[in-house]
């Protein structure tokens, strides 16, 4: 079944991840969405908040399984999937070019614009299965923003794209994430992260500040490894490739 074949539609949810799982519990198919047009107590990844106010954003969650129901297909870079498809969603009905920021955060000029939430479940009675939720700024000006993240925020109207409905991304946003989706079930994980890497939100060699569960560091970024996994330069050597990141910023 293609993604968003069938939807959910909700005016307010706390959160579409929570809505979609629960659904996925009770068995719902691959492609099964949750749209919501306010979400109360969005989620974005570490368990930060992800503002989602009413009428000016894209909020939606989507239930990918493994083809016939078996396992996931490369779980790590379903979010890097996710990322392509949103960017990609967001210029064709906008013009707006986005930026991806490894492993979940589409930007535009140092902006965020959009965020990627991949939660994965093995086994149990929903079988297994990954609820994808994508969070994307459409209408919200300046003044939208909470103060503590206008600064580091931005939105397709800010970015002064084509005016664009919520209707129209949702639409492109369901068919770019099947068309990738597809690609990482063929298992050519290697055009996912190729890909990626050439829409960066900041190029090789920059100066960035990596946060992970051992501490803070200052590196250099160097890329993708052939995993997927994020690489840095520490103190001129080259470090073992990183899964699991809490935060990336540049830095210069």
């Amino acid at each position: 079944m293609p993604v968003g074949a069938i939807v959910h539609r909700f005016e307010t949810v706390p959160s579409t991840n929570d809505a979609a799982r629960a659904l996925a519990l009770q068995g719902a198919a691959h492609g099964t969405a949750v749209l919501a047009k306010e979400q109360t107590r969005g989620r974005g990844t570490k368990g930060r908040a992800w503002h989602s106010p009413a009428g000016l954003g894209l909020y939606a969650s989507f239930i990918l399984r493994g083809p016939g129901g078996g396992a996931l297909p490369s779980p790590h870079l379903i979010p890097l999937a996710a990322g392509l498809a949103a960017s990609d969603a967001v210029f064709e009905t906008s013009g707006v070019e986005c930026g991806l920021k490894w492993p979940n955060d589409i930007v535009h000029g140092g902006r965020k614009l959009g965020g990627i939430l991949s939660e994965g479940v093995s086994g149990g009675a929903g079988g297994d299965f990954a609820v994808v939720g994508i969070g994307l700024n459409v209408g919200h000006g300046p003044d939208d923003f909470p103060a503590d993240i206008r600064a580091a925020s931005t939105s397709i109207r800010i970015a002064g794209g084509r005016a664009v409905t919520v209707d129209a991304l949702w639409t492109a946003l369901c068919g770019a994430l099947d068309r990738w989706y597809n690609v990482l079930t063929l298992g050519d994980k290697e055009k996912i992260i190729r890909t990626f890497e050439s829409r960066p939100a900041f190029p090789r060699g920059s100066a960035v500040r990596v946060e992970t569960a051992e501490g803070i560091f200052d590196a250099e970024y160097l890329g993708l490894d052939a995993e997927g996994r994020l690489v840095v330069a520490r103190a001129g050597a080259r470090t073992a490739a990183l899964a699991a990141v809490l935060k990336l910023e540049r830095i210069s």
